[in-house]
């Protein structure tokens, strides 16, 4: 008998932040559990990785936001998606 995994779904980027601002890399896909590679940015080990699978540090990232604001607009390294948040219009006590 086969196991199927539960794959997520690719990622999709959100919002870039703006420079100085931070990013925001709480999913798990950001983080690998089996390699740490050079980071793109200062070439030390990271087990870091941004939504498109680039590996780097998130504060390499987030420096490389604030040095380059027109380039990150085009979301090299961008933030998660956030979930919409639920209404609790319907909870009834």
């Amino acid at each position: 008998m086969t196991r199927k995994r539960d794959k997520k779904p690719p990622f999709e980027p959100g919002c870039v932040p703006a420079p100085g601002g931070l990013l925001d890399w709480r999913d798990s896909q950001h983080y690998d559990h089996w390699q740490m590679r050079p980071c793109a940015l200062c070439e030390q080990p990271t087990p870091m990785r941004s939504h498109s699978g680039e590996p780097s540090h998130k504060v390499c990232a987030e420096n490389w936001i604030s040095e380059h604001p027109t380039e990150a607009r085009l979301g090299r390294f961008a933030s998660d998606v956030q979930p919409k948040r639920r209404s609790h219009e319907d909870d009834h006590a």
